[in-house]
């Protein structure tokens, strides 16, 4: 079965797709390599019958497919060249900045990833799709590993209450001698900014610095941080009185920490402690009908983004919450590599 030169064909002629650009040209280029995708696994169909790898690549095509308007007729794209064998100093002739390229030229394979988010309550969706509600209070880290740190700061949702929401994310991108100086970005409330704490928005002077890019998708509300050298992406917005983060991070990345960084909400969710139940008990600030009803509206499916958005709005009165949970769902949207996974029941 030869479904991973699939994949590696596909990411290789995708590569320059990349970045906040969508205009015709894009949809047309991406919908020809959709096409090539397509015609690669039914020429693999035979061999791959039973292999769990095929099935997901031809449903994922069908997907992208539809979500694009892409036309099952029509050209596709040229065979990829072989790769040229390594020279004897390795892969200096490779971007080491380019974490995918790099990965798919030494693997052959496009890379796994995996997401997290923080937003709500705050609400932690940890990289192993575990779900929980956390009354943590102070400032907890979401990451801490070779690469990244990231610290989200809560304070109480309103006076007397157990909620907290995100008040301040702190997030460290960490000296890479290849590609970026180290970076410090820093948002609070009504404090959303398109820049680093340096003023920067790229990773600095290195050769590698522009795989460190922040793009600002709405005025003080929303940026994304794309950090290519590793593979990952970051999107923090502001929803009411409250921050959101969620990253789509590389599998390697995301896993190389020591047992002395342990604490990561990301990694291992809420400790047992500072966990919450999502049925509000007593009066809350707005009746729960009335809050599953503007949650409906944003959140038509009744998973754990819906509850946590009633949850949100019983407890504080802020139907902003309901803004919160829909961008969190969002982001979800674009960063899970599995779809099937986006919703979460309990």
């Amino acid at each position: 079965c030869k479904i991973l030169r699939c994949n590696s064909d596909y990411v290789a002629a995708t590569l320059h797709l990349r970045g906040p650009s969508r205009g015709t040209a894009f949809g047309t280029a991406f919908c020809t390599a959709l096409r090539s995708y397509s015609l690669c696994t039914r020429r693999t169909a035979r061999t791959c019958r039973g292999d769990l790898a095929f099935h997901s690549a031809v449903h994922g095509i069908e997907d992208l497919m539809i979500q694009n308007n892409c036309s099952k007729e029509g050209p596709t794209a040229p065979p990829r060249p072989r790769p040229p064998a390594p020279n004897p100093h390795g892969f200096e002739s490779l971007d080491i900045c380019d974490y995918e390229r790099s990965f798919l030229y030494k693997h052959g394979r496009p890379p796994g990833f995996q997401h997290c988010a923080a937003f709500g309550d705050p609400h932690i969706r940890t990289f192993h799709d575990d779900f929980h509600t956390c009354r943590v209070e102070g400032s907890w880290p979401l990451l801490d590993n070779d690469y990244l740190f990231v610290q989200a700061t809560s304070s109480p949702v309103a006076r007397g209450s157990n909620a907290t929401v995100t008040s301040k994310i702190t997030i460290i991108f960490k000296n890479m001698k290849e590609c970026i100086d180290q970076k410090v970005y820093q948002a609070e409330l009504d404090n959303v900014p398109a820049a680093f704490q340096d003023g920067s928005v790229n990773g600095g002077a290195r050769p590698g610095g522009s795989s460190l890019v922040i793009w600002e998708r709405s005025p003080g509300r929303h940026v994304e941080i794309r950090a290519d050298y590793i593979g990952t992406t970051i999107a923090v917005r502001q929803a009411g009185r409250q921050l959101s983060f969620s990253i789509r991070a590389a599998e390697e990345v995301a896993q190389a920490f020591t047992e002395e960084q342990d604490l990561q909400l990301c990694v291992g969710g809420c400790p047992h402690s500072q966990r919450m139940s999502r049925s509000p008990r007593g009066r809350g600030r707005v009746p729960a009908e009335t809050a599953r009803a503007l949650c409906r509206e944003m959140l038509p499916v009744e998973d754990v983004y819906f509850q946590s958005c009633v949850f949100d709005v019983v407890t504080s009165g802020d139907t902003n919450f309901t803004m919160a949970a829909h961008g969190a769902l969002e982001d979800a949207r674009l960063f899970l590599p599995d779809t099937e996974k986006l919703h979460i029941f309990q």
